[in-house]
C-alpha cells in the first residue's frame, strides 16, 4: 500500500534542508517514522547496545566457559562424553544465527528479533540457575563417586535450558553488530566514519564480558558454588534486557526487505526452466530494470560476471516469462543483480569451508585445553588456584593486546609493501591467522609432550595434578588470540564486504556457522579417535585418566589438518575475485 509520508512541511522562510534534519538512509523510529538525526541513534543510542552486547557475553561465557568440568563433576562424565557435550551445544549456539538473521533479514527487523530472543535467552538462564540451586534438581555427585549418575529429570531439565540457550543466543547474535551498525546513517560521511569506531568498542565490549566471566566467575563455580556461579551470569543476562529496552526511543531501525532464501529459490527455479536455453554472448541481452537502482530493497546493482554461466539462464528473456496478469513471472525470469546475488554467494562458499578446521582448532579452548590444565598445578602462591577454565582469559588479553597492535603497528608497515589501504587484503589476513592457529596447535601438543615426560619420569600417573605450572599453557591460549584477530575479525569483515546488500544479515549468520561445524568437527574427530585407538582394550588418546593418554597427539592430529586445510584456502583464495557493485541503493519512499 502507498504510505503517504510523514515528514512536516515547512514554509520557505524555515526551510533549513531536510536531509539535515531527517536521516537519508531509509532508517525510522519505532513509531514507523522517519528517524530525526539529532535526536536518535548515532553515539547517543549505542551505550546501550554495547552495555547489552558485554552484559550477554558475560553471560555466555560465564555460563560456558567451565562447563566441561561441571559435566565431568556434577554428572560424572568421562572427559570424552562431557568435551562432545559441549562442543555439540556450542555448534549449536552458532546454527542458531540462522533462524534469527532469516526472521530479521525477511520480517521482523533487528529490534523485535533481538527483543523476542532475548527473553527466551533470560528463560533459559533462569532455568539452569534452578537446575543447579534446587535440591531435587541439582546434581549432586562428586569426582571421587565414580558410581554417582544424575538423574533422568536432572539430566532433561539441564539439556533443556542450555539449548534453550543456544536458541536464544543465536537468534541475538548476527542482529546486534547490525542493530548497533544502523544507527549511523550511510548517506552522511560523518556518521560512516563512526560507524568503524563503533566496531571496535563493539568488539572491545564482547571481550570485557569475556574477561569477567573467564577470571570471576569461573573462580565462583569453584569455589562458591554452582547456583552463585549460574546466578550471576543469569542477573548478567537480566541487565542485558533492561539495557537493550532502555534505548527503545533512541533506535534507528532499518525496515526488512523481504526472503533473501525467496530470491535464491527464484533464480534456481529460472535457470532450470530454461537449462535448454542459450546465454546470449552480450551481458546486454540478460533482463534488468533501467533504473539506476536495484529493484531489491537496500541492495545495489552489482557488475555482471561470467562465473557460473548455467545461473544467467533465469536472466534470459522468453515469450513464457509473463504471468497472467501481464507482468514479469518472478519464477520465470529474474534480474542480473538476483542472479548475482546467488553468484555471490556461492564464491564466498568455499572461503567459508576453510574456516572449519579453523574454529575446530577454537573450540579446543572450552575442551582439551581445560582438562589438559586440569591435571596441571594451579597454585599462585599458597593459598590460591587459578581454575582450569580460567586460562581462558589469556585468549581474551591476547585478543586486547593484538588489536591495537595490528591497527597501529602491523597495518602501517604492511601498508609500506603491499600498498594496499587496509595493509593487507581481508583474505590475506584470514590466511595470516590460519598459520598461526597451525602454531596454537604445536605449542599444546609440546606442553603436552612435556607433562607426559614428567608423569613418566616421576610415576605420577595415578596423581590427579602434577607439579607442573598450569601457566605453561599460556603461550597456546595467548596464539588463539592472535590467530582469532586475524581469522575471525578478517572473516566478519569480508562476509560483510562481499554480501549482497540485501543479504548481509543472513550471510553473518552463515559466518557464524563455521563456529558451529567446527565445534560438530571436534565432536567427529574425538569420537573416531577414542573408537580407533581403544580397540583391543587399550586406553586410546584421551582416557578419564589422561596420564595414561596422548592428547599430544590429538593436537598434533589438529595441526596436520590445519596445515592441509591452509594448502586448500591458498588454492581458493587465488582462484576468489571481489565483487564490484556499479548502482545505487534502493531505499523505499
Amino acid at each position: 500500500m502507498l504510505q503517504v509520508s510523514t515528514r512536516p512541511i515547512r514554509s520557505m522562510n524555515s526551510l533549513v534542508s531536510l536531509d539535515d534534519e531527517f536521516t537519508q538512509d531509509g532508517s525510522v523510529d519505532i513509531h514507523g517514522k522517519p528517524s530525526v538525526k539529532n535526536k536518535s541513534g548515532n553515539w547517543k543510542a549505542c551505550p546501550f547496545i554495547l552495555g547489552n552486547e558485554c552484559c550477554e557475553r558475560l553471560a555466555y561465557y560465564g555460563m560456558s566457559a567451565n562447563l566441561v568440568n561441571y559435566l565431568t563433576e556434577r554428572f560424572n562424565q568421562g572427559n570424552t562424553t562431557a568435551a562432545n557435550n559441549v562442543t555439540n551445544w556450542s555448534g549449536t549456539c552458532y546454527i542458531t544465527p540462522l533462524i534469527g538473521a532469516f526472521l530479521a533479514d525477511a520480517y521482523w527487523g533487528r529490534y523485535k528479533t533481538i527483543a523476542v530472543f532475548s527473553s527466551v535467552y533470560f528463560f533459559g538462564m533462569t532455568l539452569l540457575t534452578i537446575s543447579a540451586s534446587v535440591p531435587k534438581l541439582k546434581p549432586d555427585c562428586k569426582a571421587s563417586d565414580l558410581n554417582c549418575h544424575a538423574t533422568t529429570t536432572q539430566t532433561g531439565v539441564f539439556f533443556l535450558s542450555i539449548y534453550i540457550i543456544a536458541l536464544g543466543t543465536g537468534g541475538i547474535k548476527p542482529c546486534v553488530s547490525s542493530l548497533g551498525a544502523d544507527q549511523f546513517d550511510e548517506t552522511d560521511d560523518v556518521e560512516k566514519k563512526r560507524k568503524s569506531s563503533f566496531f571496535n568498542w563493539f568488539y572491545f565490549s564482547i571481550n570485557i564480558g569475556a574477561l569477567v566471566a573467564g577470571s570471576v566467575l569461573v573462580w565462583v563455580q569453584e569455589n562458591v558454588g554452582w547456583g552463585w556461579g549460574f546466578g550471576i551470569p543469569t542477573v548478567a543476562m537480566g541487565i542485558a534486557v533492561c539495557s537493550f529496552f532502555s534505548g527503545t526511543c533512541l533506535y534507528r531501525h532499518q525496515k526488512p526487505g523481504g526472503s533473501p532464501l525467496t530470491r535464491i529459490a527464484q533464480v534456481l527455479v529460472a535457470s532450470f526452466r530454461k537449462w535448454n536455453i542459450p546465454v546470449p554472448r552480450d551481458e546486454s541481452g540478460l533482463y534488468e530494470v533501467q533504473d539506476k537502482e536495484s529493484v531489491i530493497e537496500g541492495s545495489r546493482k552489482p557488475e555482471h560476471t561470467d562465473a557460473f554461466p548455467f545461473l544467467d539462464k533465469a536472466a534470459v528473456e522468453t515469450v513464457n516469462d509473463k504471468s497472467t496478469a501481464g507482468s514479469n513471472n518472478p519464477w520465470r525470469l529474474c534480474t542480473v543483480t538476483q542472479v548475482e546475488e546467488l553468484k555471490a554467494v556461492i564464491r564466498i562458499l568455499p572461503i567459508w569451508a576453510t574456516v572449519i578446521i579453523f574454529a575446530t582448532v577454537y573450540s579446543q579452548m572450552l575442551t582439551m585445553f581445560v582438562e589438559q590444565g586440569d591435571t596441571m598445578d594451579a597454585s599462585i602462591g599458597p593459598n590460591f588456584k587459578i581454575p582450569a577454565a580460567s586460562l581462558s582469559i589469556f585468549d581474551t588479553l591476547g585478543v586486547l593486546f593484538w588489536v591495537p597492535v595490528y591497527d597501529r603497528l602491523i597495518v602501517p608497515l604492511a601498508r609500506k609493501y603491499t600498498g594496499h589501504q587496509r595493509g593487507f587484503t581481508q583474505l590475506q589476513r584470514m590466511g595470516i591467522g590460519l598459520v598461526i592457529s597451525i602454531l596454537s596447535m604445536v605449542a599444546a601438543a609440546i606442553v603436552e609432550i612435556k607433562r607426559l615426560d614428567m608423569v613418566k619420569e616421576h610415576n605420577y600417573y595415578e596423581s590427579k595434578t602434577i607439579p607442573m605450572s598450569i601457566f605453561w599453557q599460556v603461550p597456546q591460549y595467548f596464539l588463539v588470540g592472535a590467530a582469532e584477530i586475524f581469522t575471525y575479525i578478517g572473516e566478519i569483515e569480508f562476509f560483510y564486504d562481499q554480501a549482497p546488500d540485501a543479504m548481509r544479515s543472513l550471510m553473518s549468520a552463515l559466518s557464524l556457522t563455521t563456529v558451529a561445524l567446527g565445534n560438530y568437527l571436534s565432536t567427529l574427530l574425538v569420537t573416531i579417535v577414542t573408537h580407533i585407538t581403544t580397540r583391543h582394550g587399550k586406553e586410546g588418546w584421551i582416557p578419564n585418566n589422561l596420564n595414561y593418554g596422548h592428547i599430544d597427539y590429538f593436537f598434533w592430529l589438529l595441526a596436520i589438518l590445519s596445515g592441509l586445510n591452509f594448502l586448500v584456502y591458498l588454492l581458493i583464495a587465488r582462484w576468489y575475485t571481489y565483487k564490484r557493485p556499479t548502482g545505487a541503493f534502493h531505499v523505499s519512499k
